[in-house]
């Protein structure tokens, strides 16, 4: 025994491995709580305020009231996977032009009420804060998305009405 004896737990394992263990599930579980807690700051910090949000079952029943212009602002491939919400439009966020193209959707007023939407709130916070910068002073954000997120179960889950997609 050059080494010297080699200690080991109760369990027979040794201790050194079982701090190392120890060591990397502690690192998942903070990875993983902060995760939660970023998303539940993320969601409901952006509804704390209660201006400038809606939840899917008010932008639906606003977008077919004709009361706001709901923009899906998700990509092709997945307005053809889930279809879109009744009321809204899509438009890829990615689009070049699509500040242009929302401007002539709302006919050059920046002031009319725009909701965006996408999978699950992330994408439409951004863009709100762009459009924001851009001008547009009356953007309202849908943070459950289609999906769902820590703001709410999203159009799907609350079985809110879809159209097809079909490409222009």
């Amino acid at each position: 025994m050059a080494d010297g004896p080699k200690t080991k737990s109760a369990h027979g394992k040794r201790p050194a491995r079982m701090a190392r263990r120890a060591f990397i599930l502690g690192g998942g579980t903070a990875v993983a709580g902060g995760a939660i807690f970023a998303s539940y700051w993320f969601n409901i910090g952006a509804q704390a305020s209660g201006e400038g949000v809606l939840s899917t079952p008010d932008a639906h029943r606003a977008a077919v009231a004709g009361d706001v212009l709901l923009i899906d602002i998700r990509r092709p491939d997945e307005w053809q996977h889930t279809g879109v919400g009744e009321g809204a439009m899509p438009l890829d966020m990615r689009r070049k032009d699509f500040t242009d193209v929302l401007l002539e959707r709302t006919g050059g007023r920046t002031n009319t009420p725009v909701a965006l939407i996408c999978a699950r709130g992330v994408r439409s916070r951004a863009m709100t804060a762009r459009l924001q910068r851009a001008g547009f002073t009356n953007i309202i954000d849908v943070p459950e998305g289609m999906l769902g997120s820590g703001a709410g179960p999203g159009w799907l889950k609350r079985d809110l009405p879809t159209v097809v997609w079909k490409p222009e």
